[in-house]
């Protein structure tokens, strides 16, 4: 009798949205927000994580834990990794689409005064995640 191995694969969500998630947030006082980005940072981990041996910190450890202990630091360390991290899988996987830190600090940093800028990075943060997930679904 022989075994054969079979690898259970997770379906990652491709829906993540700017507009839905600000609807959601405001709804929801700022929780589908915090779902949202545990949902990116949990997509990259399962994608990426047995291939670049790289762990990603869950949002909610970073929000509530490391946040408060470094004085907001963490959060564009973070922000910057996640963003360099994403943009590599998907160089990896062959995906057209670009995001990398120096998106983080371009549109969230240095133009965070004009309030679109960030809404720019977020766009591009989901559609990155989303190709990414779409990917992973069909090719593991």
């Amino acid at each position: 009798m022989e075994f054969s191995e079979t690898r259970v694969q997770k379906t990652l969500k491709t829906n993540k949205g700017v507009f839905k998630t600000i609807l959601l947030s405001i709804i929801t006082l700022g929780i589908y927000s915090l779902v949202v980005m545990s949902s990116v940072s949990k997509s990259i981990n399962l994608a990426a994580g047995g291939i670049d041996g790289k762990k990603t910190m869950h949002f909610c450890l970073l929000a509530f834990i490391f946040a408060p202990i470094t004085f907001g630091i963490a959060i564009p360390v973070w922000y910057h990794r996640i963003s360099n991290r994403i943009g590599d899988e998907l160089d990896r996987r062959g995906i057209a689409y670009s995001l990398g830190a120096a998106d983080y600090w371009i549109f969230c940093v240095l133009l965070s005064f004009t309030v679109v800028c960030p809404l720019i990075y977020l766009h591009k943060l989901f559609k990155a995640t989303n190709l990414m997930c779409e990917d992973y679904n069909i090719n593991g």
